[in-house]
């Protein structure tokens, strides 16, 4: 039947048809739904694309996008296949994107290292190394993404803020020379000016530029029909910046109300954060407890996991340097609230997650000295210095002043000779030299000084008279040391290159002579004839000075008695005596209000002396009832046995009276045997009793 087997070949090709025209309405679709931003509707329209064409690259990808923009990160992360083939290489980079999005960031830079550099790599790398906090590599990134010529106001606006957070402030202005822009372009670019100013530590050109920000930052949110509630919390960065501003400028209670009122108000989780931190740090140890319940609200401990954390997602909002200053501030804290176990706790989380900084390391140290483990603190310090030499400056500054502090000098010692920037100091010699004297360590001290003066000899080509004067000043010091200490050899060598090569002057030359005479006669006497002669001296008797005592004062001068004699026989009294003179009377200076001729009655002369070694002074009587010793019932009894023979009642009675024998201890009258208080045991307490 010729109908129906021309009808059986007609099917097949309806049935591949109705599938091609349903995908194309599925597109049709989707690119309406992406055209009006319903990014949910797309990727749902995607997923019916797949359903019928499984695989298709476009609407794969137009899901990812699609989820991507409507934050569902962890659907689109799902959504790309683990192992992209050449056609999907770009699902690689939002692979990387998501993982970014997810704070993964070691994840998503190793899934870009697989991937061609193009400028959108290359810029969602430079935010990856931003956020690890990797400055200087960032900065390089950015240098190569300037080559691709991208006109964009926010990768001008990154590219500056890379070079402050890099410690590059310096270099801003000429950068926005290069990309063109001006502070005025946008709020953004002029806070990140005022941040490079505040960096060069131009606090008032860094304050009216941050003004000048928020104006700007207000007009351009009010034009984009922002609320005024969102509008504060956009800006709200400018102002703890400003407040910060005005606390460098030593205006602590304006900066000090700025931060309240951010923390009190509604702002953006890393405004209130920086805020509360810099609140804290500006209230120092005042208001301890308060202080340490506001950093509770911003660092969580997850026990699970043994480590510490901050809400509020600020673990990936805030830069690594911030994050460090808010559990820094709260190990201090603690410190001074004398919590030791949970500042040791949170410093070994602090040393572990930042394991090259220097704070933690130093409040590591100060929480084993808080606990008396000195030997502790000192290990840490030196295990930092070691792992990281070009940072050790402060860790080996520290070790010392606890080691010295603890009586090790020698450790003390050793700490300051590895510092290179101030080893030969003359004031680090000078202590280094202390220090070694104090462990008995003579040959090391005197090997400190050489190393000085060594070190100074050879930087006197490099650095002029700075150089010169340091090294006079130690090589004086050098020899005056081993004269004290018997290396009259080497002191006189010093001592004369001091005078010859560097113009020591007398004071080189009287060491120097000093110092011959002990090895060299003839020597030192040819240098003592280069001595200038002191003034007043002229025609003294040298021989008859040494056979008197001693030196009196004359003309502000202090001449060797005997030397009037002397003159006198010379000259004919050249010297006068003018102990004799006679001294101007001053008038007396009475107080404000005083008349000299109406006095009033004399005050007391012994006003000035201590109660007791007053004239006046009379001692209180003692009362010799307290003086109880023994048991009370026995001193009583003694009494009575006294009294019985002398005829007398001790109670005021003429007789003894039966049932007074005994102290009343209390309203029941048992005896007490010995009391504890023997004031209580008085006159008194008998006339209590009852028989």
């Amino acid at each position: 039947m010729p109908p129906k087997g021309k009808a059986k070949p007609a099917a097949p090709a309806a049935a591949a048809a109705a599938p091609a025209v349903q995908v194309e309405d599925l597109f049709s679709a989707l690119h309406r739904h992406i055209q009006a931003f319903e990014y949910k509707q797309a990727a749902k329209v995607a997923d019916q694309v797949l359903e019928a064409v499984p695989g298709d690259e476009d609407a794969l990808r137009c899901k990812v996008v699609a989820l991507i923009k409507a934050d569902a990160i962890d659907r689109a992360l799902l959504s790309i296949p683990a192992d992209t083939t050449k056609g999907l290489q770009d699902l690689g980079f939002y692979k990387a994107y998501c993982l970014y999005r997810q704070n993964k960031l070691h994840e998503a830079l190793e899934c870009l290292e697989a991937q061609e550099k193009n400028s959108m790599h290359l810029q969602l790398e430079s935010q990856i190394l931003y956020r690890l906090g990797r400055m200087d590599v960032c900065v390089e990134s950015y240098e190569k993404l300037r080559k691709f010529k991208i006109d964009s106001l926010d990768l001008k606006t990154n590219i500056i803020a890379a070079l402050i957070s890099a410690g590059r402030a310096s270099e801003v202005q000429k950068m926005m020379d290069a990309l063109k822009v001006k502070p005025s372009g946008s709020f953004e670019i002029a806070y990140n000016f005022a941040c490079s100013l505040i960096e060069k530590k131009q606090y008032s050109d860094a304050e009216q530029m941050l003004l000048s920000a928020r104006r700007i930052g207000q007009e351009t949110l009010m034009e984009d029909d922002f609320m005024d509630d969102e509008i504060e919390n956009e800006l709200a960065p400018i102002a703890v910046q400003l407040a910060y501003v005005q606390q460098l400028q030593g205006h602590p209670e304006e900066a000090l109300q700025v931060y309240s009122d951010i923390v009190n108000k509604v702002a953006d989780a890393s405004s209130i954060a920086v805020a509360t931190n810099n609140l804290i740090a500006l209230k120092g140890t005042k208001e301890v407890s308060d202080s340490l319940r506001k950093l509770d609200q911003l660092v969580k401990k997850d026990d699970t996991k043994r480590h510490f954390q901050l809400a509020n997602g600020l673990e990936f909002k805030l830069f690594a340097r911030q994050k460090e200053a808010i559990y820094s501030n709260r190990v201090l804290l603690l410190l001074q609230a004398n919590k030791l176990d949970q500042a040791q706790e949170l410093v070994s989380f602090l040393s572990s997650t930042f394991p090259e900084c220097i704070s933690p390391v130093l409040l590591q140290a100060a929480v084993f000295v808080r606990g008396k483990n000195i030997l502790k603190a000192e290990e840490v310090l030196g295990q930092f210095a070691d792992r990281l030499p070009e940072k050790a400056q402060h860790a080996l500054l520290a070790r010392a002043q606890i080691a010295a502090a603890a009586g090790h000098a020698k450790l003390a010692a050793e700490s300051l000779a590895r510092i290179p920037g101030i080893q030969h100091m003359p004031a680090t010699v000078a202590t280094i030299v202390a220090l070694r004297e104090r462990a008995g360590d003579l040959v090391g001290a005197a090997a400190a000084l050489d190393s000085a003066v060594e070190w100074w000899r050879n930087a006197m080509t490099e650095e002029g008279g700075g150089a010169a004067t340091a090294l006079a000043v130690l090589t004086h010091e050098a020899a005056s040391y081993k004269l004290g200490h018997g290396r009259e050899e080497e002191a006189a060598r010093l001592y004369e290159e001091l005078f010859t090569s560097q113009g020591g002057g007398d004071e080189a030359l009287a060491g120097l002579v000093k110092t011959v005479a002990r090895t060299d006669t003839g020597k030192a006497e040819a240098y003592e004839k280069r001595l200038r002669p002191l003034p007043g001296l002229k025609g003294i008797d040298v021989e008859s000075l040494e056979k008197t005592s001693g030196a009196k004062l004359v003309d502000g001068t202090a001449v060797p008695r005997g030397t009037k004699a002397v003159e006198e026989a010379a000259g004919g009294g050249a010297v006068k005596d003018r102990s004799r003179k006679k001294k101007r009377k001053r008038k007396p200076r009475y107080p404000k209000g005083f008349d000299p001729a109406n006095p009033g009655p004399q005050p007391d002369p012994e006003r000035w002396l201590p109660r007791r070694e007053r004239s006046t002074y009379r001692p209180k009587r003692k009362d010799k009832r307290h003086q109880v010793r023994g048991s009370q019932g026995a001193v009583v009894r003694e009494k009575n046995e006294a009294a019985a023979a002398a005829g007398v009642n001790p109670t005021g009675g003429s007789g003894a009276k039966p049932g007074h024998g005994g102290v009343s201890a209390g309203k029941g009258g048992g005896a007490s045997a010995a009391s504890s208080e023997p004031a209580r045991t008085s006159g008194k307490g008998r006339k209590k009793s009852r028989s």
